[in-house]
């Protein structure tokens, strides 16, 4: 279903805009719009880019800057956004969960793209860019995933929790997991764990058709890089190539890591263009 919200509000220079939702949550986001004009690098400015980041992250971090660049360099429409409950967006983070993230990516895709996308989804961006691309298949061209990590609050929270956390859960319906990225504990919610059970991908088919990129690095310790072979052997496209970064971590956002990512979305953007 399409929102029918109001129009994006006009941001100052220093503020993002805002695309407002049905129920009036603000998701912020910064859209960069490229030119029309061709060149040998870029035929066009289709398909456009739309990052879509991870678990807790926001809209400002390396992978979406250096993408938002290349794209004005290469003269793509490139589209990086908050989740509600994340960064600059609306909303407790707590009242969150997997269906209200893809919607939330949903409507940016039908409100402020035209034409056809690639999505590239970080940690869980990557589960979530496949459940945009099974919400609208006619729009979405390729799918780059970086460390995707479809189905995480079954496979790596509830499934790898101890009796004494799952009893936490259980009878607080919180409970805060130390971060290995800063000293701020993440809250993991029982309404996250048991509403993500709506859209678990791993252990059936999926039926995407489009071509799909996935990056992971094998000493990435949050999110296990079997999983991208997982992703790979559910698809039903047969247009899937891994590349595994053996020294790479789970962000994989060190400067040869994002010079692979930019020549990555180029050389696919020329596959489907």
């Amino acid at each position: 279903m399409v929102d029918a919200t109001l129009p994006p509000q006009t941001p100052t220079a220093e503020e993002p805009s805002i695309l407002t939702r049905n129920d009036g949550a603000a998701i912020a986001y910064h859209k960069s719009v490229g030119d029309n004009t061709p060149n040998d690098a870029v035929p066009g400015n289709l398909p456009g880019i739309i990052f879509m980041g991870g678990f807790r992250s926001d809209m400002t971090g390396t992978k979406a800057l250096a993408l938002e660049q290349m794209c004005r360099e290469t003269g793509r429409d490139f589209v990086r956004f908050d989740y509600f409950g994340h960064g600059q967006s609306s909303g407790e983070f707590t009242d969150g969960t997997i269906g209200r993230w893809k919607d939330d990516a949903v409507a940016v895709l039908d409100q402020l793209s035209d034409g056809p996308q690639i999505l590239i989804g970080s940690s869980m961006g990557g589960w979530i860019m496949l459940l945009v691309a099974l919400a609208r298949p006619r729009r979405v061209a390729g799918l780059i995933g970086v460390a995707a990590a479809p189905d995480f609050t079954e496979e790596l929270i509830w499934q790898r929790a101890s009796p004494e956390i799952r009893n936490t859960l259980e009878q607080d319906g919180v409970y805060f997991e130390p971060n290995d990225y800063d000293d701020t504990p993440h809250p993991i919610t029982l309404k996250l764990i048991e509403e993500a059970r709506r859209h678990l991908l791993l252990e059936r088919p999926i039926p995407i058709h489009c071509p799909v990129w996935l990056f992971h690095g094998m000493g990435d310790e949050s999110v296990p890089w079997s999983i991208t072979t997982r992703i790979s052997d559910a698809l039903l496209t047969d247009n899937v190539r891994i590349f595994l970064v053996k020294n790479g971590d789970h962000r994989l956002s060190r400067d040869e890591d994002i010079e692979r990512l930019c020549t990555a979305v180029n050389g696919l953007c020329r596959q489907v263009s």
